[in-house]
Formats: C-alpha cells, sequence, structure tokens
C-alpha cells in the first residue's frame, strides 16, 4: 500500500505498544476506515479503534508573514487484546 510510509518508533509509540496501540506514519489523503480495513486485511488482525492528527511543522517566517505548514498525518490503531502486529523481524 502505498499511502502507508512507515511505523513510527518513538518512546510514546514504545509506550503506546504495551496498550496494544500502534503509531503508523500515512498519506495525508488516508481516511481511519481506509486505514482500519488495510490493517485489518494485511496483518489479519482485529482493529478496536483509530485515531489520527497531523503532525506539525515549524513556522517558516518570511519576511513579516509567519506561514504555518502541517506535516504527515500519523495514525495510532488500537488493536483487540488478542491480536498484535510484529514490528521487527528476525533474520536468521
Amino acid at each position: 500500500m502505498d499511502k502507508l510510509k512507515n511505523q513510527k518508533v518513538t518512546e510514546k509509540s514504545i509506550h503506546l505498544l504495551q496498550q496494544n496501540y500502534y503509531t503508523f506514519e500515512v498519506d495525508t489523503k488516508l481516511t481511519k476506515t481506509e486505514m482500519k480495513y488495510w490493517v485489518e486485511q494485511f496483518f489479519n488482525v482485529e482493529v478496536k479503534g483509530t485515531n489520527s492528527s497531523r503532525i506539525a511543522k515549524r513556522k517558516k517566517k518570511t519576511s513579516n508573514l509567519k506561514l504555518n505548514t502541517m506535516g504527515p498525518k500519523k495514525m495510532i490503531v488500537q488493536l483487540k487484546e488478542k491480536y498484535s502486529i510484529p514490528l521487527f523481524l528476525s533474520q536468521n
């Protein structure tokens, strides 16, 4: 899927993994419903809920005008209790 860019691995996302939440950086046009469908089909899991937010970029200043720019979109997917997504595959 070209709308899913990568998995976000930050300190916060690692803490969320303990509660069965997975964080992905996605295309800005992707909806919650599309993300839920894709995760369920690709990883063969059941999604309990999704949250989305836009990551704010720094404000650009040109002369006396400040421009607010929006960065990439991230989605946090909560899976049902007995499901999980492998983040890293070992190469043995």
